[in-house]
C-alpha cells in the first residue's frame, strides 16, 4: 500500500489560515460591515441635524408670519415657508426631533419587554408561560394598524399616547422570537453546568439566556423603527397624531398635498425624502446586523 503522506500541524494551520483569507464568509462578513457603515454614517448625519436643529435653523418651527407665506428657496429660508409663513427647514428638523425621538422609545420599550417575557415563557414551564403566550395570541388576533388607531382614538392625540398605543401592540413579535431563541438555548450545556453549579433560574436567565437572545431582537428593531415613523406619520397626516403647531413630518405633508396642483412639492416631498433615507439607513444597519450574525453562527 502507498504510504499516506502526512501533513505537519504547523502546515495544516496555514492552509486553514489561507482558507479562511480567502473564502466566502470573510467577503460576507466585510460586505456586511460595509452596510451598517453606510447605515450607521447616513442615520448618524439625519440624527446629528435633528439634534442640534437650533444650530442649524434660528427660526422658531411654529412662529407664523402670513406676509411671508408660501416663499421659495432663499438665503433667509432655505426650503422656502409653508401657507403660514413658517420655515420649512426649522419645521423639518424639529420634526424629526419628535418623530424619531418617539419611533426610537416606542421600539426600545417593547424591545425589553418583549426579551423578558419571551425569555421567561421559554426557560420555564408552567402557567406563567402559558398566559404570556395566550396574551400575545389575543393581541396579534386583531390587525397591528386597527389597534394602534383605536388606542390612539381613546387615549387622545399627541407623542404620549402614540407611544402607549404602539408600545401596547408592538411587544408581541419581540416575546416571539426571544421564546423560540430560548427554548433553543435552555438545553445548551453551558445552561446545565449553571443550573448543575448551583445558581438560581433567575440568575442564569438574565446572566447568560437574555444576553445570548437579544441581539435577535435587536435585527429585528431596525425594521420595527422604520414601521413606528411610518404609523406616526400617517396617524398625524389623517389628524390623529401630534398636535399643532407642533412640528411633524406627517403634518407638513398633510398641509403641503393641497398645494401639489400648483407645482409646489416642496412641503409634501422633502419630508417623504428624509423618511425614504432614514428607512434605507435602517435596512442597511439590520442587513448588516443579521448577515454578521448568521456569519457568526
Amino acid at each position: 500500500m502507498p504510504e499516506t503522506k502526512k501533513i505537519p500541524v504547523a502546515q495544516a494551520s496555514k492552509d486553514y489560515a489561507k482558507i479562511r483569507l480567502t473564502g466566502s464568509k470573510p467577503r460576507k462578513r466585510s460586505h456586511a460591515n460595509a452596510e451598517i457603515v453606510i447605515g450607521c454614517v447616513l442615520l448618524g448625519i439625519i440624527a446629528l441635524m435633528v439634534i442640534f436643529a437650533p444650530l442649524l435653523t434660528s427660526y422658531d418651527p411654529t412662529h407664523q408670519s402670513l406676509r411671508e407665506a408660501m416663499l421659495g428657496s432663499s438665503p433667509e429660508h432655505l426650503l422656502g415657508t409653508d401657507q403660514y409663513g413658517r420655515d420649512i427647514w426649522a419645521r423639518l428638523l424639529y420634526g424629526g426631533r419628535i418623530d424619531l425621538f418617539v419611533a426610537i422609545m416606542a421600539v426600545l420599550t417593547p424591545l425589553v419587554i418583549g426579551t423578558i417575557l419571551g425569555a421567561v415563557a421559554g426557560y420555564f414551564d408552567g402557567i406563567v408561560p402559558t398566559v404570556i403566550m395566550r396574551l400575545a395570541d389575543l393581541v396579534s388576533s386583531f390587525p397591528f394598524y386597527v389597534l394602534v388607531i383605536v388606542l390612539v382614538f381613546v387615549l387622545g392625540n399627541g407623542g404620549t399616547s402614540i407611544f402607549i398605543a404602539i408600545s401596547a401592540v408592538s411587544w408581541v413579535p419581540y416575546t416571539r422570537i426571544s421564546r423560540g431563541e430560548t427554548l433553543i438555548l435552555r438545553d445548551r450545556e453551558f445552561i446545565a453546568s449553571c443550573k448543575a453549579s448551583g445558581f438560581s433560574d433567575i440568575w442564569v436567565l438574565f446572566r447568560h439566556v437574555i444576553p445570548n437572545i437579544a441581539s435577535q431582537g435587536i435585527v429585528y428593531a431596525m425594521s420595527d423603527i422604520v414601521m413606528n415613523l411610518g404609523i406616526i406619520v400617517t396617524l398625524s397626516y389623517f389628524g390623529l397624531g401630534i398636535v399643532p403647531p407642533t412640528p411633524d413630518w406627517g403634518q407638513m405633508m398633510n398641509d403641503g398635498q393641497q398645494f401639489l396642483a400648483a407645482g409646489v412639492y416642496s412641503l409634501t416631498v422633502i419630508p417623504t425624502i428624509v423618511i425614504i433615507l432614514i428607512s434605507l439607513a435602517l435596512s442597511f444597519i439590520g442587513d448588516g446586523l443579521a448577515n454578521v450574525l448568521k456569519v457568526r453562527r
